[in-house]
């Protein structure tokens, strides 16, 4: 574990972060934490480069023959006890053809969007105006992932109605003549959003309805992030910030009850850092916040974790967040899983250079830290074998994409379970077989 120093370090990194393909930052003290769900413009990098190998020098273990693989969603199913539980990837576009798309069907029984159902891309600005919605949604880029999902047997995950980094600025325009008239036009057009996005795609089996609300602060007052465009614009005047949190689930409830999905489409608030105490705390603090409005008929399902996590993850901690969303009644989405293979101290992720953020390893990381990420993998996925818990989530498919090879600093990483070669890595080995011993 790393020092509390460094820790705070860290959070203060996370809320200057841009997220463009995940929603979070990796590397707290257990491990990580914005896209998405979750993180700029482009989350993803690409590389050539296989980044595994399939023996030790020494002359230990070989890995498995790539073409033994069994489908990973079919062992996790099997080994969880439920049927059809789905197994994720976040994708863009280019993981809907060629290799990428054989291996997706092969392994992933569902796909999240990785940035196509973002506000911003969703339903941006009028050109050239602050204030006007473009003349109509842009559902094009997210229509083509359902349609490949659809065509495939692939459940969707939805991510997300609203996240902090990805406003459109016409959502929080309005009359500002009294705080009263200020906030029906914003409370209207997050209405709108919501009833427009949600019944655009009705089949989806969840919805991250609010990603990343709750705040880094450790000392937070009220455990939300005070800085998101929402909460401003819903604190204008004098009111409570906290409540565009409820009016975004309110609205989600009422149109899945719509939609006629209320047993079979999950509401969730996502967010980062979940396996770190303190910003923990504030993740349930906002999940009592919504759960207070119950009598109004506002619901929430549950909490999805990001776990963008690096080596030296503290694996009880990831129990310790699922134990306490138990506790509310509440279930536990894995939302963008990835492992970085460096393990940087917190004031990387504040000065973002090389050092103090590790040395790049290049194109083939050294085995050690390979099997080290298998190892963690492995019991990740034992932590994930819960009740509570009803899927589990990559931020991506393979290595040779993935938003962690320009963040926090530009460099090979590796932290995903197959290799940019499209091939098993050691980490999927010890995920489909338990009894499976690396080098």
């Amino acid at each position: 574990m790393k020092t509390i120093y460094a820790t705070a370090l860290l959070l203060l990194a996370l809320s200057l972060a841009a997220c463009g393909g995940s929603d979070a930052s990796p590397g707290s003290s257990s491990g990580g934490s914005s896209s998405s769900g979750g993180t700029g413009s482009s989350s993803s990098s690409s590389s050539s480069s296989s980044s595994s190998s399939s023996s030790s020098s020494s002359g230990g273990p070989v890995m498995p023959d790539p073409a033994t693989a069994p489908p990973l969603k079919t062992t996790i199913a099997t080994r969880f006890g439920v049927a059809g539980f789905p197994v994720g990837a976040a994708i863009e576009a280019d993981s809907t053809t060629g290799a990428a798309a054989t291996l997706l069907k092969k392994h992933f029984s569902a796909i999240t969007a990785e940035n196509a159902m973002k506000p911003d891309t969703v339903w941006p600005n009028a050109a050239g105006s602050t204030t006007l919605p473009a003349a109509a949604p842009n559902f094009a880029p997210a229509d083509a992932l359902v349609a490949f999902a659809t065509a495939n047997n692939l459940e969707v995950r939805a991510h997300t109605l609203l996240w902090h980094q990805t406003v459109p600025t016409w959502l929080t325009s309005g009359n500002q003549s009294t705080p009263d008239n200020y906030r029906a036009d914003v409370q209207q057009h997050m209405r709108d959003y919501i009833n427009m996005v949600m019944g655009h795609f009705p089949d989806v089996y969840a919805w991250d309805v609010v990603n990343e609300a709750a705040s880094d602060d450790a000392n937070s007052a009220n455990g939300f992030r005070t800085a998101s465009p929402w909460y401003v614009a819903y604190a204008f005047g004098g009111k409570d910030g906290r409540e565009y949190v409820r009016d975004a689930f309110h609205f989600a409830t009422l149109k899945r009850t719509a939609l006629n999905r209320d047993t079979d489409m999950a509401l969730m608030l996502n967010d980062y850092n979940t396996e770190l105490p303190a910003k923990r705390a504030n993740v349930i603090k906002v999940v009592n916040y919504i759960l207070g409005d119950a009598a109004n008929g506002t619901k929430i399902d549950g909490v999805g974790h990001q776990f963008h996590l690096q080596l030296g993850a503290d694996v009880t901690q990831v129990t310790a967040a699922f134990q306490a969303v138990e506790a509310l009644g509440l279930i536990n989405h894995v939302t963008e899983l990835d492992v970085s293979i460096y393990q940087d101290p917190g004031n990387c992720y504040s000065q973002r250079t090389i050092p103090p953020c590790l040395a790049d390893y290049g194109a083939n990381p050294p085995q050690q830290v390979l099997s080290d990420q298998a190892l963690l993998y492995r019991a990740l996925f034992n932590a994930f074998n819960r009740a509570s818990v009803k899927s589990v989530t990559m931020w991506g498919v393979a290595d040779n994409h993935t938003w962690l090879n320009g963040f926090p600093v530009t460099r090979t990483n590796r932290p995903l379970l197959f290799d940019t070669a499209l091939s098993p890595k050691w980490a999927f080995w010890t995920v489909t077989d338990p009894s499976q011993v690396v080098p």
